[in-house]
């Protein structure tokens, strides 16, 4: 099979000749108000990469995604110092009982609770999280994330009612650094940063602003394995480290980051595989017992073609995303991303 850019990978050449297979799966349930996930797919000398960046974004914040890919296809990455993650069950915003089954079906000690989804009630939240407390146990984790959805005033009422389910952190509560801020000074629940990191400018000012505990990231947004560990160094803050849904071989960059990191406290968002109706290999990233494994992922050409559509429009995103690319992100400098 025959997914590669140009020679040597660079940005300049990247945007001149882009070539790869995209891809379209569904997911089991909406998601990011999604039901399916498409990205491409990019074969080069050091493996597979993926760049799917969502359909919102332009190529400014898609040079990152397409940084990301280059590092995977064309760089490979850092020496692991683990051999496999552990991870949590992601729960998208749905009934009680389907969160329970899902929960039930990951086989994870850990489960992250989607709340706050636009149009539901709290007391769906509410509901939501019992039910995956239930599901999961005394002894099990749980977590929510609003996604910055709540005000301060409802993120402190709310953290404060579904605390009495035993809550390890709570995810983006606010959209901005001063409400994530306020809520952490009044909550006595660990307030995680996730969107407020995704710009290269942002680590500093998480720490500077004492806005959050945990620091969560995603290796696409952030333009690759080795700019993800440069902002967690920057941070200083335990760092989750979680997916943009991808498929197994975006799933592997997010693998490589957490294998990479010195150290690990948490559960990572890395078991999305099961949110997904297919994959593009026949070995997926799934776990067992809790934990994914640090291993390279191979597409392969029959499970490919099952969910393979026109490349055409992928290909143009991806040349404009390498043609907005900056020098630090085409990994022109080694200054850290910021």
């Amino acid at each position: 099979m025959s997914c590669v850019i140009d020679g040597d990978g660079t940005a300049g050449q990247a945007a001149e000749s882009v070539r790869g297979r995209a891809f379209a799966i569904g997911l089991r349930n909406r998601f990011r108000g999604i039901t399916v996930r498409e990205g491409l797919l990019v074969h080069g000398p050091a493996g597979w990469g993926e760049f799917s960046p969502f359909a919102e974004y332009g190529p400014r914040e898609a040079s990152r995604w397409w940084a990301a890919c280059r590092e995977a296809s064309h760089q490979g990455w850092p020496e692991p110092v683990r051999d496999r993650v552990p991870v949590n069950v992601t729960v998208p915003a749905v009934d009680p009982e389907r969160a329970a089954a899902i929960v039930t079906a990951g086989g994870c000690s850990t489960a992250k609770v989607k709340v706050a989804e636009k149009g539901q009630d709290p007391s769906e939240d509410i509901a939501r999280v019992e039910a995956v407390r239930s599901a999961i146990g005394p002894s099990g984790r749980v977590r929510i994330d609003a996604n910055g959805a709540w005000g301060v005033d409802t993120a402190v009422r709310m953290v404060r009612e579904l605390d009495r389910f035993d809550l390890e952190y709570v995810e983006q509560p606010c959209a901005s650094l001063e409400e994530l801020g306020a809520v952490r000074r009044r909550v006595d629940v660990p307030v995680a940063a996730d969107e407020s990191i995704r710009r290269a400018e942002d680590p500093l000012r998480v720490r500077a602003a004492e806005a959050a505990d945990i620091v969560v990231l995603k290796v696409q947004p952030l333009g690759g394995v080795r700019a993800a560990l440069r902002v967690a160094e920057a941070c200083g803050l335990p760092v989750v480290v979680s997916s943009a849904v991808e498929s197994s071989v975006g799933l592997a960059a997010g693998v490589a980051l957490a294998a990479a990191l010195p150290e690990l406290p948490y559960a990572c968002g890395l078991a999305t595989m099961q949110m997904l109706t297919a994959d593009v290999t026949t070995e997926p990233l799934l776990p067992v017992d809790g934990f994914l494994p640090v291993r390279p992922v191979t597409v392969d050409e029959e499970a490919l073609s099952r969910v393979e559509v026109d490349a055409s429009a992928w290909r143009e995103r991806a040349r404009n995303a390498a043609e907005a690319e900056t020098p630090r992100e085409s990994g022109e400098r080694d200054s850290p991303p910021f």
